[in-house]
């Protein structure tokens, strides 16, 4: 019975388009995760783990961050249903609490648009990292068709750079990985990856 609620909710939040643009996300990730076998990886604002489980296989710790429980729930009938080792759920908001983790690796994939104070999350991301870890961010290139109260319109690779620079990142890579038709606020958007060194 349990298992059909969370099958029925996951399916309510992975939709057609979400598996698709994780698809994309996880191919342009590979790269990015080769030699972390050792690693700890914390995907923050993971929702149902859409991304970050089906690359579960290149690191040492897998750990999943969200403020919402019912997606981790989600999450977590799926680490179970797969039988994933070393993955665990963690319910936490990192905008409200500095967190008491660390971790070599952290990911923010398709998250940051969300969060209204942009040089906060960095600095508390930047705590949590382990000397010399690696901030991963998968977000939009900014797009002047896009209007919302509560979303940001994507970002700048200059003022993206600029605030992890601030917030002490030594090095930051950022480019465009891919154009989709529709994918950010039902507008056509281009996504970039962004890694950025401790």
């Amino acid at each position: 019975m349990e298992r059909n609620v969370f099958e029925e909710m996951a399916k309510r939040y992975d939709t057609e388009d979400r598996i698709e643009l994780a698809k994309v996300i996880v191919k342009e990730l590979r790269p990015e995760l080769q030699n972390s076998q050792s690693k700890s990886f914390i995907d923050y604002g993971s929702g149902t783990g859409l991304v970050s489980l089906q690359l579960s296989d290149l690191v040492g710790s897998l750990l999943l961050v969200d403020s919402s429980k019912q997606m981790l729930e989600v999450a977590n009938s799926k680490i179970h249903q797969k039988e994933i080792r070393n993955a665990n759920v963690l319910h936490s908001d990192f905008t409200q609490e500095t967190p008491d983790l660390k971790a070599d690796i952290i990911l923010l994939s398709l998250v940051l648009l969300h969060i209204p104070d942009t040089k906060k999350i960095v600095d508390n991301l930047f705590a949590a990292l382990n000397s010399g870890g690696k901030l991963i961010i998968v977000d939009f290139d900014k797009n002047d068709k896009i209007n919302h109260p509560k979303v940001h319109n994507g970002f700048s690779h200059e003022e993206l750079k600029r605030t992890l620079s601030e917030a002490g990142f030594k090095s930051t890579d950022i480019k465009t990985v891919h154009h989709g038709q529709r994918i950010f606020m039902n507008e056509d958007a281009s996504m970039f990856i962004c890694s950025s060194v401790k």
